[in-house]
């Protein structure tokens, strides 16, 4: 019996894998119910020999001989979107933004847009969500445009790679890949095999003609970008856009980068004229923070080269059960575990019988160690009902053993505490020689914690 053309191939909708058969689990992500059926064309193993043969030879090149031409960046004109790209948009690069629904994904790169054709590039804003009516009646709320953005409303592949050949611009916006559709594939526009083919042709045309593509993509429930794993791997750049769209901040964070740090974030807040940076996120994350309350305490993270302060709180009370509840918001909740237990056993802190809940305002998610003993100094004031002062600032890692372990740069930090106004630091004991202030400040460095809460509490 002669074999059919095309095959019946079942792809896990959330991290690609594929199989012959439908399963019910996927082995590579372990989730149930992803597979779904798709039908690919089967290639011919003589077609293969004769394309093959049919090729010119392929020289490879000493790595010696290979010449790097610096191209500068182009600078988008948002200093904070920027720095998360590592100084600006790179020529030929293919960029992922991500996010969930209604974040402000669109609306950021519609302004990116707007600041790029001010300066006179090119730009192609191209949708297959929304109509051109729909899409001017957000741009009014952002500003005037000038005539070098260009919007085209088309979801076919093959009519979008001709008009980016014939009008040739410098940066492409697709909104969103999930509705794009190539003809060569017989799937439903969303389905694993387009959004993969489809990412596939973008990267062919951002390479090709010396473009630089964003796309545009939707994230499921566990908010990584909806299609293939394979998809991250394809682009030069992945973008997620976070933060409780009820909020009116923004957070972006590169996860990765290949022309740039991928642990920079920019930090954004949400008006009625759209996305307005936030130049100083440590003083924004401070806002309203009382200064007569116990269990409050500020402690400083590192994200990439930026030091952000952000205030830890903390509530101890007696349990009404016989078990007691713990509770994080915005930090690792076993972490918190741990610390707990290094307070019993290291400063014979009873806590076995006390609900713990802590908290780290302003919505930011921080799994940095150096948080470790604001945790601490929050949990004990909270359970002694004592206030620390307002004009105190805590960071550094601690052990198993009750120890304050040193973390990168430290002076960094205080000096980001300093200009705030903050008076006093307590530091790991190790770090207080590389710290150099010029102000009021006063640097405390404790090698323990037992030495840090005998000293504020």
């Amino acid at each position: 019996m002669a074999k059919s053309k095309n095959a019946t191939i079942f792809y896990c909708q959330n991290c690609g894998f594929e199989s012959s058969k439908w399963m019910g689990q996927c082995p590579g992500c372990k989730e149930w119910n992803t597979f779904v059926e798709e039908v690919v064309r089967a290639t011919s193993s003589k077609n293969i020999g004769k394309s093959v043969a049919g090729l010119g030879k392929a020289i490879p090149t000493s790595l010696a001989e290979v010449t790097i031409q610096e191209e500068d960046k182009i600078e988008t004109g948002i200093a904070e979107l920027d720095r998360v790209l590592g100084g600006g948009i790179v020529q030929g690069s293919l960029t992922l933004v991500g996010g969930d629904p209604g974040i402000g994904k669109s609306t950021l790169l519609l302004q990116t847009c707007r600041m790029l054709a001010g300066k006179g590039q090119k730009v192609l804003y191209i949708s297959g969500e929304e109509s051109q009516v729909q899409i001017k009646m957000r741009a009014d709320r952002i500003g005037t445009f000038k005539k070098e953005m260009l919007l085209l409303c088309e979801t076919n592949l093959d009519i979008i790679a001709e008009v980016i050949h014939r009008e040739n611009p410098k940066i492409v916006v697709i909104d969103s890949i999930q509705t794009m559709y190539n003809e060569n594939v017989s799937a439903a526009p969303g389905s694993v095999s387009q959004v993969r083919e489809s990412t596939g042709t973008l990267l062919q045309l951002a390479k090709g003609l010396n473009v630089a593509i964003f796309i545009v993509g939707h994230v499921t429930k566990e908010g990584t970008v909806a299609g293939p794993r394979v998809l991250e791997h394809m682009v030069d750049t992945v973008l997620y856009f976070e933060g409780d769209r009820h909020a009116s901040y923004r957070i972006l964070r590169g996860v990765k980068n290949r022309f740039g740090s991928t642990n920079e974030i920019g930090v954004f807040e949400m008006r009625e004229e759209g996305l307005v940076e936030v130049q100083n996120p440590s003083q924004y994350m401070l806002e309203g923070r009382p200064t007569d309350a116990s269990g409050s305490v500020v402690a400083c993270s590192l994200e990439g080269s930026r030091p952000l302060l952000l205030e830890i709180q903390a509530l101890v009370c007696q349990t009404n059960f016989g078990i007691p509840r713990r509770q994080t918001t915005g930090t690792d909740f076993n972490r918190v575990n741990l610390l707990m237990a290094v307070l019993e056993k290291r400063c014979g802190i009873q806590l076995a019988g006390c609900d713990a809940y802590v908290n780290l305002t302003g919505g930011m998610k921080i799994v940095e160690p150096a948080i470790d003993l604001g945790i601490v100094l929050a949990i004990v004031s909270s359970f002694k009902n004592v206030t620390l002062s307002p004009k105190l600032m805590a960071f550094g890692e601690v052990g198993l053993s009750g120890e304050v372990r040193s973390v990168n740069m430290a002076a960094q930090r205080v000096a980001e505490a300093e200009k705030l106004g903050f008076e006093i630091c307590v530091v790991p004991k190790v770090c207080v020689k590389s710290i150099k202030t010029t102000g009021n400040m006063k640097v405390i460095g404790v090698s323990n914690i037992q030495e840090a809460i005998d000293l504020v509490c």
